[in-house]
């Protein structure tokens, strides 16, 4: 392959010109040629201007970092948030919401004459104003027996509880007999009612 070239010249001649003394004639003489011309150096082999011909630049093409994505810190806030909202207004609900009220109360016996060794069916009517809850009760006998605090639990849209009180008679007498019915929760109401047992 043929490389650069390059031509070298003869150096200048640094010999110092004579100069004649003045009335000294001086004839011209025709210029002397050198005695020989560097010519042109070929020189083989990869040079400078090859090299720099074929060279490739490898450098690879700068990549532009990828952008942070956009922080969203109230996404990250939103469901916490979110669930306590519910949760203080399903608590507000159920304070607000008013519970269960009675309205009435009354207590019927059936039958209203007990024969012998007789049960009588005495049963308790409570009207509630439509909100549910938990009503507390006691029956109370008139021989001096009363029952434990009792529970009846009232749903949404029901406007009547029944509470059931069987008073079984045993024995030959006759004789009044009352039961008494009193609300004790959400408000105080007592009721009564009478029957009679006849075993002759």
């Amino acid at each position: 392959m043929l490389a650069s070239h390059w031509i070298q010249r003869p150096e200048p001649d640094d010999t110092d010109t004579l100069v004649a003394p003045p009335g000294t004639q001086i004839t011209p003489t025709a210029p002397t040629q050198p005695d020989r011309v560097e010519g042109t150096v070929l020189r083989f082999g990869p040079g400078v201007t090859a090299a720099v011909a074929h060279r490739t630049d490898r450098t690879l093409p700068t990549v532009p970092p990828a952008p942070a994505p956009p922080r969203r810190p109230m996404r990250r806030h939103a469901l916490p948030a979110l669930v306590l909202v519910c949760v203080i207004a399903f608590l507000a609900w159920q304070h607000l919401q008013p519970s269960v009220g009675v309205r009435t109360v009354s207590v019927a016996v059936r039958p209203t004459t007990v024969g012998c060794d007789g049960t009588a069916d005495i049963v308790g009517l409570v009207t509630t104003n439509d909100r549910p809850g938990t009503l507390s009760y006691r029956w109370r006998r008139s021989d001096g027996t009363s029952s434990a605090v009792l529970q009846e639990t009232v749903a949404r849209g029901q406007r009547q509880a029944r509470l059931h009180l069987l008073w079984t008679f045993q024995g030959k007498g006759h004789y009044r007999a009352r039961a008494e019915l009193r609300i004790l929760t959400p408000t105080h109401r007592t009721v009564a009612t009478h029957l009679t047992y006849d075993c002759p």
